[in-house]
This record gives C-alpha cells, structure tokens and sequence, in this order.
C-alpha cells in the first residue's frame, strides 16, 4: 500500500513539475523576445505573447500536406513533445537542495525518475526532438522541409560530439571523487558535489573551457540565430516547419520552449549547483538578525532558491542565447559544422586534458 502511496505521489509531483515548466518555458521565451527587443531598441511583444500564440495554434486546422507520410508527419511532432517533456522528470528543477522543511535535516531534492545512468540518458532524450524535427521535414513532401531536415542532421552529427565530450570529461573527473557509493552519471551526484570544490587551479580553468563549448551548444540544440539554418525563414521559408500548422505547430513549439528550461536547467545542475538560501542564512546569522544555531524557515529556503534558480536559468538563456541571437548573423550549415567538430571539440579536449592534469598535480 505504501508503494502504492509513493507512486501516485510521484506521479502528482510530475504533473505539477510539467505544468509548471510548461508555464515557466512560455514566460522564458517572452523574456526573450523582451530583451532581445530592448537590446535593439524595440518595444518588443507583451511577456504573455507566447501564451497566447500557444492556446491560438491549438485552435487552428492541422493541414496535413497532400504528398506527406501523414502517420509521420503527425507523429513527428508529439513524440518531440512528448520527449521533451519527458527530459524534465530527470532534471533537479527548482533548488537543488529542501533544507530544514523536514525534523532541520537536509533532504536533497531529488527529480522524479531520478537513478542510475540518467545523464547518459538525458543525451539521448535531448536529441529525440531534434530527430523529430528531422523526420517531420522529410515526411512532408516538400522539397524545402527536406533542405531543413537535412540541415538539421548536420547540425545534430556537429554538437553531439563537443557535447558528448563535455559531459563524459566531468563524469570521469567525479570518479577521482569520494562520492559515498553515488553514481557518477546520475545528475543528483552533479549537484551533491559541485567540481568547482573538488579540482585545483587547472582544473578550474579546464572546467570553464568545457562551460564555455557547453553554453555554444544551446543555441544551436535550440535552432537560434546564428545557428538557425534548419528553418532560416528568409532562405527556404521555415525549412523543417515550413508545412505545419495548427495542434502539430503548437507541439514542435511547446517543445522548442520546454528544452529551453530543460537545457538552461542541465547547465545549473553541471555548472552552478547551488543555492541562494545558506549565503542568506550566514548573513543573518552574523549580523545578528537569527540566531548563530538557527536556520531559516524550510519553506523560506525553497521559495529564496527557487527564485534563485529561476534567474539562474534566465541569465544563463539570456546569455547564450539571447546576447548571441542580436548580435550575430546567420551562419551557414558547412560553417556551423566547422565551428563544433573543429575549434570547439578542440577546446573541449583541452578542458579535457587540464582537468587530467590536474588530478596528476593533485
């Protein structure tokens, strides 16, 4: 019965993790197009416009392309949705750790479908929209999707390997660790032992490299400019979407939008997995305000450090993706994939080889 107990209480908390990142994944891509607005001087659309593109493309008629695979060409775009999704139930979503809500103990938070191996997972779940995408574009029946989908291939065969590089270095670095019988490719041993603790001067610097090519890949796993060549509206009219419309447009959307969480989301819990509320807690304590043995309110920590995470997912896409967007043209597909399987795989096997040395020097 217990079990029983647990499972639908996992499952409640899925839910509410989806809709919520739902939610949040909207508003990140209004603060997009905000900013981006405001850094070239525009008034830019209100936060809710991608709410209510949403709710209006679910209204519309899906027309299915009179030369497409319709099995595929409807298909394509609910399980690029559904993987999405899915990525979020293995993400630490929120703050990495609910402390004191529970007898003044320190309870990680742990994602759902949290276990073994899941960030290796993860790599694979991340690319299934993507492949998505792909495969709507070539079972459309039209001559300019299948430029986008094949565009989209190269792209994915150029980053998966920089990317694949970045995240198996710092697992391999985690096994020189004392991890207390943790896995090292689970994401809640990421966020249990931040590298940045555990590595030397060389280290350091080897994992800003790999941080580096890591927030160089989002943009491009998110078709932004400049790496937006799979739809490139003013070359080949949308490419990859050219044909959609109506509930399946709304999918591939809200897919785009949930891996800009799940994206922004995975660089925290690699790269800056901490919270807010402990520095907050310290403060109080030596100015007087609390107690020297007293700690926060639990429920105050996780509202600090879910605020504290919410920004740290909006810096981070405001950064990678929106400064990049504004500033920089569109590439094309024969330089983009020069630029991750040349300079960008070399700098991440130079991360690589720092963090080597510097368990050498250790």
């Amino acid at each position: 019965m217990n079990e029983v107990f647990e499972i639908a209480i996992k499952i409640g908390i899925g839910v509410l993790i989806i809709i919520m990142a739902l939610y949040i994944s909207l508003l990140l891509k209004g603060l997009d197009r905000r900013f981006a607005a405001w850094l070239q001087a525009r008034v830019g659309p209100p936060l809710r416009q991608p709410i209510w593109d949403t709710f209006k493309l679910f209204q519309k008629e899906n027309i299915i392309p009179e030369r497409a695979v319709p099995w595929a060409f409807n298909g394509a775009p609910l399980l690029a949705l559904v993987a999405s999704l899915a990525i979020l139930l293995y993400l630490p979503l929120g703050p990495i750790g609910l402390r004191g809500i529970t007898n003044g103990a320190e309870d990680w938070f742990t994602p759902v479908l949290s276990g073994y191996g899941d960030l290796i997972l993860l790599i694979y779940l991340l690319a299934i929209p993507g492949l998505m995408i792909a495969v709507g574009g070539f079972s459309s029946g039209s001559p300019l999707s299948t430029v986008g989908a094949q565009r989209e291939m190269v792209m994915m065969m150029s980053y998966e390997l920089p990317l694949a590089v970045v995240v198996l270095s710092m697992a391999w670095r985690l096994t020189n660790v004392d991890l207390g019988g943790m896995e090292v490719f689970s994401l809640e041993t990421f966020v249990k032992v931040p590298l940045w603790n555990e590595v030397g001067p060389l280290g350091i610097f080897g994992l800003l490299l790999l941080a580096g090519v890591f927030f160089l890949i989002i943009p491009s796993e998110l078709s932004k400019i400049p790496f937006d060549a799979p739809e490139a509206e003013t070359e080949i009219g949308g490419g990859v979407i050219a044909e959609y419309s109506g509930a399946n447009l709304a999918m591939f959307y809200l897919s785009d939008a949930v891996k800009t969480v799940a994206f922004t989301s995975l660089a925290v819990a690699l790269f800056f997995p901490y919270n807010l509320s402990p520095v907050i807690e310290t403060f109080l304590q030596e100015i007087g305000v609390i107690g020297a043995d007293t700690m926060l309110n639990g429920w105050v920590s996780f509202g600090i450090d879910m605020l504290f995470w919410l920004v740290k997912i909006e810096v981070i896409y405001f950064f990678a993706v929106t400064v990049v967007r504004v500033g920089a043209a569109r590439l094309k597909v024969d330089k983009i994939s020069w630029l991750y399987l040349v300079p960008l795989s070399v700098i991440s096997l130079v991360g690589v080889l720092l963090l080597y040395l510097d368990v050498i020097v250790g």
